[in-house]
């Protein structure tokens, strides 16, 4: 009992230091990051190696969110509303600063791939479920083919300056797997549900889990931006090389999410096409490779992957993305209701899911710190990596630094 009025007392007592949080979006498609708030209550969790740069406060409903939408003609808004604001008050908000009728429009989120995601009036914490590279925008129902990508969207998000060869991997490994393991205690085991189910059903926010998916996509697209953005061969290889290494200090550090991440951004048809980089690759390392894609290989329901997620024990960072599509799976393939009662085989499938996820955070992170080199440099390198998410720019760049062999 007294341990649970603890527990109960620190999420009080948590819950007051971060009231009235404010966040942003940046339109740069930097991460979501945290709005003149003070360094003593950027942290939940109490783990001795986590610095106050590597820890991540619990998005709230109640918490405010700055953010741009945009007009056909890429003149914008800038907004400022809780998380838990729907797209209809968005919507009609907007539209009045833009100077629009309120006849027939719609929100919609436009993708530097130009695709289209239409937001339904009910949807709530939209700017955190953006793409790394998408844009709210508003339009009449009928003028969406006039939207069109703004010209950044095409271009790296903004990160640093700095080269990634000057920081030693192991430590690179290192901090990326504390602020992924930040970002992975901050998701709600609801969150899963109201994801599975679908958020406007429970009008209820994800931003939690959108943030956590979001840093998989970011990891994914700079790993094959860094290559694709390297103009000679030899450095190229230099680079492959360091994220071969990289991939595996994650998977020392049983940050699975980052693994996958990485090895699949390594597998990017941009960066496998380069048949000319690669075959100047050290055998070793090519074998090293083929192993991680046989981790990672979906067949067989994930079975190289569970296998091996099975003999771990916790702390780790499960691959989101297949908890995801195991919940989805067992939703859309059983009925919530049978003979209009609940289907409790459904709900104990669902639930056994959630437990995996609980079950990997069910010890604290207490990695032992690499020898600090660059300590600072590191910490505000990975948190704010230069990415494109477009597979057509990444293919593009790849032709150009590497033309197909005639």
């Amino acid at each position: 009992m007294l341990q649970v009025m603890d527990m109960r007392r620190a999420y009080v007592e948590e819950k007051a230091a971060t009231q009235g949080q404010k966040w942003k979006l940046p339109p740069s498609g930097q991460p979501i990051s945290l709005f003149g708030a003070p360094s003593t209550t950027l942290g939940v969790g109490d783990e001795n190696n986590e610095s106050p740069l590597d820890r991540r406060c619990i998005m709230r409903p109640s918490d405010d969110i700055i953010f741009r939408v945009y007009c056909a003609d890429h003149t914008y808004c800038t907004l400022r509303f809780p998380l838990s604001t729907t797209v209809e008050t968005l919507k009609h908000v907007a539209a009045d600063k833009l100077g629009l009728k309120h006849d027939d429009l719609i929100l919609v989120e436009l993708k530097s791939s130009g695709e289209k995601i239409v937001f339904k009036d009910g949807d709530v914490s939209i700017p955190t479920s953006l793409s790394l590279n998408g844009r709210i925008f508003i339009s009449l129902k009928d003028h969406l083919d006039a939207l069109t990508c703004l010209p950044e969207q095409e271009r790296p998000t903004e990160g640093t300056d700095s080269d990634l060869e000057m920081f030693s991997t192991r430590e690179l490994a290192f901090h990326m797997t504390m602020l992924d393991w930040s970002l992975f205690k901050c998701v709600h085991e609801y969150e899963l549900i109201y994801n599975t189910f679908g958020r406007h059903h429970f009008r209820k926010i994800t931003s939690n889990l959108d943030v956590f998916l979001r840093r998989f996509n970011e990891i994914q697209y700079w790993v094959a931006t860094e290559i694709c953005l390297t103009t000679n061969m030899s450095k190229r290889v230099t680079l492959i090389r360091k994220f071969l290494k990289l991939a595996a200090y994650c998977k020392e550090y049983q940050n699975i999410n980052a693994f996958f991440a990485i090895v699949m951004g390594l597998g990017n048809v941009a960066v496998s096409r380069m048949s000319q980089t690669w075959e100047r690759l050290p055998s070793k390392s090519r074998k090293i490779f083929a192993e991680f894609e046989a981790l990672i290989d979906p067949s067989r329901n994930h079975r190289p992957y569970r296998m091996a997620v099975n003999k771990m024990a916790p702390p780790l960072i499960p691959f989101m993305p297949l908890i995801l599509k195991d919940m989805t799976f067992t939703h859309e393939g059983n009925k919530t209701y049978v003979d209009g009662l609940v289907n409790f085989e459904k709900m104990h499938m669902l639930a056994q899911t959630i437990r995996t996820m609980k079950h990997a955070r069910s010890r604290p992170m207490a990695l032992p710190p690499p020898t600090p080199r660059n300590e600072v440099e590191v910490r505000t390198y990975i948190r704010c990596l230069r990415c494109i998410d477009s597979q057509r720019v990444l293919n593009q760049l790849s032709q150009k630094y590497e033309p197909k062999r005639l």
